[in-house]
């Protein structure tokens, strides 16, 4: 699963490595070592005009349709994502990027849950790493909701947690955001992961537990 990451790269730092044809910033963006379910977290996509924009994103989806008590699930697997009826218009719609610099996962050991930092191996070559997402808007304003995509863990790091983030490679940005893609073949056949050798796994501090902790030191690794 996906339910804690960090967000740390500029804005024109992502525009300068991934987007040099544009990328229209909506908002502001602090460093975020903590980022916990339920907050707005950044999200690209394809506005009305055909142009990206970086927004903030309600990170918890919820269709306008199914009501203030239906659930919001914060991740869509990917097995069912296309199929079922709470994803399936925006997985087919409104497909997103969501920006980070790495994720959090908690491995089961005798000693209790221990968290873990999975990242790019070379920050240099990758300063920032990208989840598939879909989003939806939400009632009454001109806001979104958002969910990440999700799907069984690699075998490099299974031994960690069963499931991970699906991490699109950049040079499927175009496919995986083009709105006139709607069947769920010729999505598929546009998104690909990347490399997994580009990514590696360490352990890291209890501190990540309390997701009011929010310092650089949390990534540092144990």
């Amino acid at each position: 699963m996906c339910g804690r990451f960090t967000f740390y790269t500029p804005p024109e730092t992502l525009i300068n490595h991934f987007f040099p044809e544009g990328l229209e910033v909506d908002g502001h963006f602090d460093p975020d070592y903590n980022i916990p379910p339920g907050v707005g977290i950044p999200m690209i996509r394809t506005s009305m005009n055909g142009t990206l924009i970086l927004s903030h994103s309600h990170w918890g989806f919820r269709p306008v349709w199914a009501g203030d008590k239906a659930p919001a699930p914060i991740n869509a697997r990917a097995e069912t994502v296309a199929t079922s009826r709470y994803f399936r218009e925006a997985f087919a719609h409104h497909r997103c990027l969501i920006p980070a610099n790495g994720w959090y996962e908690w491995k089961q050991t005798e000693r209790g849950k221990e968290p873990h930092y999975l990242t790019p191996a070379n920050p240099r070559q990758t300063p920032a790493i990208f989840f598939a997402g879909i989003w939806t808007p939400r009632e009454g304003d001109d806001t979104t909701a958002c969910a990440i995509i999700t799907e069984p863990a690699s075998d490099v790091f299974r031994h960690i947690h069963d499931r991970q983030p699906v991490v699109l490679d950049p040079a499927c940005f175009k496919g995986w955001l083009d709105s006139s893609l709607t069947d769920r073949d010729d999505i598929r056949s546009v998104t690909h992961r990347l490399p997994v050798e580009q990514l590696e796994a360490f352990p890291v501090s209890s501190d990540v537990n309390n997701p009011r902790h929010n310092e650089p030191d949390l990534i540092n690794p144990v």
